[in-house]
């Protein structure tokens, strides 16, 4: 593929989407400007899978002007127009860009370099404020399309006009553009606000305030079935769980640092009285005074002290998205109180315990799954705490278990906590995004702050080292991330209804009663549709609620005192017993896997 660059040297190489896609824009901006008069330039970066372009013009766009602009795009891909570059003195590409009255990009070169010579891209009459490289022809492009308008304040600051920014993306062949559109339309699918709401797991309200959802009966029931889950783990662990308060003193934060160094982050100080109190952010200066409060010795650790604890996080509202990111989230968090010599040892249970969780239980393919290690930015030393030796020793500590532990990984400055560096899981999703859920960190700032102590074989005072763990993180976020990974089909025994009884008639109720008392004294989420609808329309409607057993109950099923089975998946049994039926559901809860 032949390619241009901004000092119009061409040179060839293999396909490039970041250049084809940026390229793609310009044609759309070009197609624009030639079907809209008085259309002013903004940018048009390619970005993650597309790229887009922000116009300042009166029209208001609509999806019916994307069809008549890429109408307009493929006639300049098809004129092949050749695409230059040239450069202008400062003084001159402020006067082009001028006579063209594209105020934006004036704007653009006054914020460049006074000496820096200002590079264009021209393909036909269209010219653009460019670094580039471009292809060197239009007919490069082969496959696009384009998806949607939407509002966007110039230079992201809502201070400044709104401008129309038209999304699309470009590939290198129709192939390759049907696939991704076809995930794109998978990926609708599988939101977790649309299953959200066509399951009835959550909603949310303008009354309540955004980021603020709330849990109707069957995502309750799913949430309430995780907390037990993960709470039996760190039971059988050796975890004690605690509760603690959502609002603390401002000095519990200041204490721990988190004043200094997160308060951008938490909701704003109420003052009671002589009390100044906030919303916490997290739950780690609460559990370090649950530790303070006994004398430990150094056989008393390591202590694991867990906690499903709501935190409060002052997220901008452009930012809350359903439950996956939200202003009020319940975390599943706990810290664990080690002497030095054991932090090898706790740190590989902790891992142990999220492959346990997340590959075995649930059966995620491990794949999916990247560690990363998350280190202070040392050329930014103003937003962690200030002690350079604990540093080095936290992040080479780290760095060795996981080499010792064969575990790959790879490293990111910049992304530790305040208080040290830590271990995250890096999970690609099904929608492909990269999200964290469980994470490890270490911890050797918080103990010395809240001076704690515990006595050691010596006899002298000894400072224990923190590992702050969440394995299912926020729960909200892993049940977005649980939503998603099955498209709202729940393994049993999360479902929030395991089995639908479906009386063909009236005359098969009663017996559809006992079956719904037996289930339901075995502990199994059972209901009856007792509706007068066809029996075809209630199985429809129980697919659709996604049930992951349906029971069909007729005349035959009735006399003869037996059962016929739907499963969500398509497969029937017919004519068998309840008994056999219970072990089948049984068997089948106690298998956890989403696959």
């Amino acid at each position: 593929m032949k390619y241009i660059n901004s000092n119009g040297e061409v040179f060839e190489g293999e396909l490039n989407l970041d250049i084809l896609r940026h390229t793609t824009s310009h044609i759309m901006a070009q197609a624009v400007k030639r079907l809209f008069k008085d259309v002013k330039l903004a940018i048009g970066p390619a970005i993650e899978d597309g790229f887009y372009y922000d116009f300042d013009m009166e029209h208001r766009l609509t999806n019916d002007d994307l069809v008549n602009i890429e109408a307009e795009m493929k006639k300049i891909i098809k004129e092949n127009l050749k695409i230059e570059s040239f450069k202008l003195e400062r003084n001159e590409a402020i006067k082009l860009m001028k006579e063209m009255n594209e105020t934006y990009k004036v704007e653009l070169i006054n914020d460049l370099d006074e000496n820096e010579e200002i590079s264009f891209f021209k393909q036909g009459e269209y010219i653009d404020l460019c670094t580039g490289p471009h292809l060197l022809y239009t007919k490069g492009v082969k496959a696009f399309k384009l998806f949607n308008v939407t509002g966007a304040y110039w230079r992201g600051d809502e201070k400044n006009k709104m401008l129309q920014r038209i999304y699309g993306t470009a590939f290198g062949s129709k192939e390759d553009l049907e696939k991704h559109l076809e995930f794109l339309e998978d990926a609708k699918r599988r939101d977790h606000r649309k299953i959200g709401k066509d399951l009835e797991l959550f909603m949310t309200h303008e009354l309540v305030g955004s980021g603020l959802p709330m849990y109707l009966p069957n995502g309750a029931t799913i949430r309430r079935l995780l907390e037990r889950y993960i709470m039996d783990k760190e039971v059988a662990l050796g975890y004690k769980h605690v509760y603690t308060p959502s609002l603390a003193n401002v000095e519990l934060y200041k204490t721990s640092g988190h004043w200094d160094h997160y308060k951008d982050d938490m909701f704003p100080m109420m003052k009671m009285g002589n009390e100044e109190l906030v919303l916490r952010p997290m739950n780690c200066p609460h559990h370090m005074l649950i530790y303070k409060h006994n004398i430990h010795s150094y056989r008393d650790l390591p202590i694991r002290i867990g906690e499903l604890a709501h935190d409060f996080r002052y997220e901008d509202s452009g930012a809350v998205c359903g439950i996956e990111r939200v202003r009020e989230m319940c975390q599943n968090d706990a810290h664990l109180f080690v002497r030095p010599d054991q932090i090898k040892d706790e740190v590989g249970k902790v891992l142990n315990l999220i492959t346990e969780v997340y590959q075995k239980d649930f059966g995620f393919d491990a794949s999916s799954f990247k560690y990363r290690l998350s280190l202070r930015d040392k050329e930014n030393k103003e937003k962690y705490i200030d002690n350079d030796e604990m540093w080095e020793t936290a992040e080479s500590q780290l760095r060795e278990i996981l080499t010792k532990l064969n575990i790959d990984f790879y490293e990111a400055v910049g992304e530790a906590a305040f208080y040290g560096p830590k271990i995250d899981i890096q999970i690609k999703t099904a929608l492909r995004h990269d999200i964290t859920i469980p994470t490890c960190q270490l911890d050797f700032a918080l103990p010395e702050r809240f001076e704690l102590e515990y006595t050691g074989e010596d006899g002298k005072k000894h400072r224990p080292v923190v590992i702050h763990r969440a394995i299912l993180g926020s729960m909200d976020r892993f049940m977005a991330f649980l939503i998603e990974e099955t498209k709202g089909v729940f393994p049993t025994w999360l479902a929030p209804t395991q089995v639908k009884i479906l009386p063909i008639s009236d005359n098969e109720i009663e017996y559809s009663n006992l079956i719904l008392d037996k289930l339901h004294s075995l502990g199994y989420r059972t209901e009856v549709d007792s509706s007068n609808e066809k029996i075809g329309y209630k199985i429809r409607k129980a697919q659709l609620e996604k049930i992951p057993y349906m029971i069909v109950i007729g005349k035959n099923e009735k006399e003869n005192n037996v059962i016929s089975i739907r499963k969500l998946n398509g497969e029937k049994v017919d004519n068998i017993t309840i008994d056999d039926f219970v072990s089948m559901l049984k068997q089948d809860v106690e298998n956890k896997s989403v696959k």
